[in-house]
């Protein structure tokens, strides 16, 4: 069949699905152009109204909260956290989802059903901190691991995705001799790349944004993560935004904000300093984590 020329109704429909599409994409991107302007934006510029471009480009914001006593040490943790945590989720969460796919795994429905409950239900705060000090690893680095190793949601989407899988590939390997331990290192993992790749996004986005736990079981300065830290700093420019309030003298505050950073200003700044490293990574894990989104799609 020859493809003839659209007709006006055609176009207008594409034009009206591309002004649309481009409306929400801009909806989208311009709250985080916008950090990004105002970051850069001198203080006493930016007072007056940034929309597009910054005002008086300078770093004076981002140097100052980089100034921030312990941001380097709580930065360090961060990224441990979120590197170390991430690994440890993806191997328990996916060794653990492909035994659940064994029949011959003992007492395998109760164990499943067991870790579906805790999606449903939790034991409530207090009782995992007693918990916690129980097992001796609050106030250790520990605190960031092991709670968060196993995650219900998590093996549920490796598991289908496990069970996708051809099983002649299993079923020969095993012929030759391999174990469950050979056939998940030397096949599954290969093979769920995609899926690993969905969680890992998935969980170092988690272990980046907590803070959380922090403020509970951390007293320790040098295990801080840095966005409990920030959450603390954005306390204190809360405080700088009621004595702005209560100022009668417009001039001086106006005067003062060239000096000291605004509220609005370490908000922007210290928003977009934690959310710079997840969008450097997203970009490389993008075409796995569209992959698994697409395949457990198709799965269910």
């Amino acid at each position: 069949m020859i493809k003839g020329k659209k007709t006006y109704g055609g176009i207008s429909a594409d034009a009206a699905i591309i002004a649309i599409t481009g409306l929400l994409t801009l909806l989208c991107l311009y709250p985080f152009w916008y950090m990004l302007i105002y970051s850069l934006s001198d203080p006493s510029e930016a007072l007056k109204g940034v929309y597009i471009v910054p005002r008086g480009i300078t770093m004076f914001n981002i140097i100052k909260v980089l100034e921030l006593k312990g941001i380097g040490q709580a930065l360090l943790i961060s990224v441990l956290r979120t590197i170390s945590g991430t690994a440890v989720i993806v191997m328990c969460c996916s060794f653990l989802a492909f035994l659940f796919t064994k029949h011959e795994m003992p007492l395998r429905s109760f164990f499943y059903r067991a870790i579906i409950i805790t999606m449903y239900a939790s034991g409530g705060l207090i009782p995992t901190y007693l918990l916690m000090r129980v097992y001796g690893i609050n106030n250790t680095f520990l605190i960031y691991i092991l709670p968060s190793a196993v995650s219900a949601y998590y093996v549920v989407l490796i598991k289908t995705f496990v069970e996708s899988l051809p099983p002649s590939l299993e079923e020969s390997a095993i012929i030759d001799g391999a174990g469950y331990t050979r056939v998940y290192w030397s096949i599954i993992l290969p093979l769920s790349k995609p899926i690993i790749a969905t969680i890992s996004v998935f969980a170092a986005v988690t272990h980046w944004n907590s803070w959380f736990d922090t403020h509970i079981y951390i007293t320790d300065n040098n295990l801080v993560t840095l966005q409990y830290l920030l959450y603390k700093f954005l306390n204190e420019s809360n405080r700088i935004a009621e004595i702005l309030k209560q100022s009668t003298n417009i001039q001086d505050v106006q005067a003062s904000a060239s000096q000291v950073l605004t509220p609005k200003g370490v908000r922007m700044t210290v928003t977009l300093l934690a959310t710079i490293p997840i969008f450097l990574v997203y970009p490389f894990a993008q075409r796995f984590f569209v992959q698994g989104i697409m395949i457990g799609a198709i799965k269910g």
